[in-house]
Parts: C-alpha cells; structure tokens; sequence
C-alpha cells in the first residue's frame, strides 16, 4: 500500500509525457487567433509620409507577413512570397520589423517586392502587439481585421497550400485561391 503513491505519480507523468510527445513543437498558439489585430499607426516603408492603420487593410483579407532585411529565414520564404504576389487575388503586406528603411529598401530592390503595401516597424510596437517573437511570422487576417492564423517560421509551399490557401479562399467565400 505504501508504494501505491508512488507508482500513481510515477504513471501520471508517463501519460503527461506520452501526450507531449505528441505534440508539435512548432505549434505555437496565439491568444490573439479570433480576435481583432491591433489598432496601429505608422508609416509606409516606401514613404514616411504615407501613414497606415488598421483601417487602411478592412474590407478585404490580407496576409501579413513579418520579415526582416537581417532575417535568414526570411530570405529562405522570400522566393515563395515573390512567386505568390503575381498572383493578383492575393494581397501581402509586409510589416518590416526592428529595421532600418534604408536595408530594408535595398533588401526588396535586390530579391524583389512581394508586398502590396509595407509598414514600416523599427521599434517593433506592432510586431510586440501582435505576439512576434522572430521573424518571419505571418498571419492571415479577414476582411473585418480579425486575425484568423498565424504561422511561426518561414512559409513553405506545403504550408501555404494545406493552411493559408484554403483559408483564405473560404474568407473570401472561392473555392481556392
């Protein structure tokens, strides 16, 4: 009877171990998936005059994707995100984060500019607000500006097809995009 303590604890922790081996450990979930992005106000990457906010992104669905000129990972997507943006039905905005203007611009003037619109973050407010801890992220947000995925790590074809792709269609009511 007196090793039947221990015996318990010593079988609940292989349950609690087996299970978390299950899991994936690049899953990262966010508290913010169903809920509004973030209220913001900064400027344009292209233009430091030209200031955007939420609001200027409502009324359609975006793919936001958080990157930077110093990001490996970042140049390791960036052939995919290029690929993607010739498709027109598909809108990214880029949210460059903790940068300079100047690496930035000659970052998407040497590899190419996937992104329709660039908001410049080089004090990573917004990358905080939204939960970014490394770059890249990317999330996909609805037309009403509520953020409904977030991915961790570089974007690849696989990713875009089994999980953004098919979400964004069902946002926009297609059947694929």
């Amino acid at each position: 009877m007196k090793y039947l303590a221990p015996v318990a604890i010593f079988g609940v922790l292989l349950v609690v171990l087996w299970v978390g081996l299950k899991l994936d450990p690049h899953y990262v979930p966010s508290p913010l998936i169903d809920h509004p992005a973030p209220e913001f106000s900064l400027s344009a990457l292209d233009d430091a005059n030209h200031v955007l906010t939420k609001t200027s992104f409502h009324g359609r669905p975006i793919v936001l994707n958080v990157w930077s000129s110093w990001c490996s990972a970042c140049r390791t997507e960036h052939p995919l995100l290029v690929a993607l943006s010739r498709d027109t039905a598909i809108e990214i905005v880029g949210l460059n984060y903790k940068d300079t203007r100047e690496d930035a611009q000659r970052n998407l003037a040497d590899h190419g500019n996937p992104y329709r619109q660039n908001i410049f973050d080089p004090a990573g407010k917004l990358g905080l607000d939204l939960g970014v801890y490394g770059v890249p992220e990317t999330f996909v947000i609805d037309a009403e500006g509520v953020i409904r995925h977030k991915q961790v790590g570089p974007l690849t074809p696989e990713i875009w097809q089994q999980e953004i792709a098919p979400l964004l269609a069902k946002l926009k009511g297609r059947p694929g995009v």
